[in-house]
């Protein structure tokens, strides 16, 4: 964070007055949320990086967007544009990660430094209404918002395993296109499944659009994001907020679009492995929780541990054949949906093991025994990722080129940009063949 930062402010001295860095709130723990702004165009582009803890490519990404941006007057002068971006809109959460940040990347250390702050604590949700925003980075991303009043907001997030996607308040013709050259260009899969898009309408292969929002139970909001947003906020300025998805470990058959064998079967099997999961991991809370103290770390940590044992039996219940709700029937499901769901049946359960490793051992003491067997579940599940799933690591740089084309590619189809920038090398076939190095070097 700190790094991101440094270079954005080097790059503003560098900028020749084009090139802006101002602080536009502070967090709940008192670091400042910067804004780097390029151009001095009439119509605004707002990017926003790190709105989840455990997600810290924008960083990168804001950065290779700025030295683009810097280099290419078409992006502003010719486009009449300024470009705003938030550099990191959770900078408390981001620093809880580091542990992992660093490398090396392994799923085993990712799930152990795992850490994404309870629903109500992320802060792009507007769970009682933008008048009402608990959160400082919340209303600071709203002011912003209204402020610039963006024809064009991008939210820079990640997927930890799976692959990637694009969410979108209205339709950009075209970018469906977009993403599929830009995925096979730099070897990363996409999505064509997303389990938390399972209901909403399909725009083009791996780009969905977002539904408006609509009154539901925490639960509905953890699962399908159709609540208000920060997403949906700007809307009323004529805002398309596009949501851009890059995948950390990649999964090829998440965008498998064939016809599965036997749906029900693997239906059935992925319910049922969330249940036993969840119960188990229920049975370790209820050893655990006696033992440990009334700190504000312990109820940081156990916010999101309730959030996730809130949403499986509810999940469970819809992916499941027999329990499904006939109102809301599944639809036509492709190999790529399925594995979606395994993944996501396993992503709640292995980051929950996680956050109550870190709760045991941040504790100094383990009186029931519980750290040997969350490490042997975290383990078992993490290597069921790469055994099973054929989960790989992407590289960092991949990663940021992906989400900056993608950017690239909406602000043009946005109607803003006259010409398509130039291309970048990153397409090359040994690109990210080298030795892993820390996050912040890559």
């Amino acid at each position: 964070m700190d790094e991101v930062a440094a270079r954005a402010a080097v790059l503003a001295v560098r900028g020749s007055g084009d090139a802006r860095l101002r602080r536009v709130g502070v967090s709940r723990a008192g670091s400042p949320l910067w804004l780097l702004s390029l151009g001095r165009g009439a119509r605004q582009v707002l990017v926003v990086a790190g709105p989840h803890a455990n997600e810290p490519v924008g960083g990168a990404t804001v950065l290779r967007l700025a030295e683009r941006v810097l280099a290419d007057p078409r992006l502003t002068v010719g486009a009449d544009a300024t470009w705003n971006l938030l550099l990191c809109l959770d900078p408390d959460g981001l620093r809880r990660n580091e542990g992992w940040l660093t490398g090396p990347y392994t799923l085993g250390r990712y799930f152990r430094h795992f850490f994404r702050p309870g629903f109500l604590e992320q802060p792009e949700w507007l769970p009682d209404g933008a008048a009402r925003a608990a959160l400082p980075e919340t209303r600071a991303l709203l002011r912003l918002q209204d402020e610039l009043r963006p024809f064009l907001q991008c939210s820079l997030h990640g997927v930890d395993v799976g692959g990637a996607f694009v969410e979108l308040t209205r339709d950009l013709p075209g970018l469906s296109r977009r993403v599929a050259h830009t995925a096979a260009r730099l070897g990363i899969p996409r999505e064509l499944g997303p389990f938390d898009t399972l209901h909403w309408p399909r725009l083009g292969p791996a780009v969905y659009r977002i539904p408006p929002p609509r009154p539901g139970d925490l639960a509905a909001a953890i699962t399908e994001a159709a609540v208000e947003s920060t997403w949906y906020h700007p809307h009323r300025y004529g805002t398309v907020t596009a949501v851009v998805e890059a995948p950390m470990w990649g999964v090829a058959a998440a965008e498998d679009d064939s016809r599965p064998a036997d749906r029900d079967a693997v239906l059935r099997a992925v319910s049922g492995a969330l249940r036993h999961d969840a119960q188990l991991l229920e049975r370790i809370l209820t050893r655990v929780r006696p033992h440990l103290a009334a700190t504000a770390e312990a109820a940081r940590l156990l916010a999101p541990v309730g959030d996730h044992l809130l949403v499986c039996p509810a999940l469970a219940d819809a992916w499941d054949p027999a329990t499904a709700d006939p109102r809301r029937p599944l639809p036509p499901l492709s190999t790529a949906h399925l594995t979606a769901l395994r993944i996501a049946g396993r992503r709640i359960a292995v980051r929950t093991a996680g956050l109550l490793h870190q709760l045991v051992a941040g504790s100094g003491r383990d009186p029931a025994g519980a750290l040997p067997e969350l490490d042997g579940l975290i383990d078992a599940w993490c290597a069921g990722y790469q055994d099973e799933c054929g989960a790989r690591w992407i590289p960092v740089a991949r990663q940021a080129e992906y989400q900056a084309r993608i950017v690239l590619a909406a602000f043009e189809l946005a109607g803003r940009a006259p010409a398509e920038p130039a291309r970048a090398r990153s397409g090359e076939s040994d690109w990210g063949s080298h030795p892993a190095v820390p996050m912040h070097r890559e």
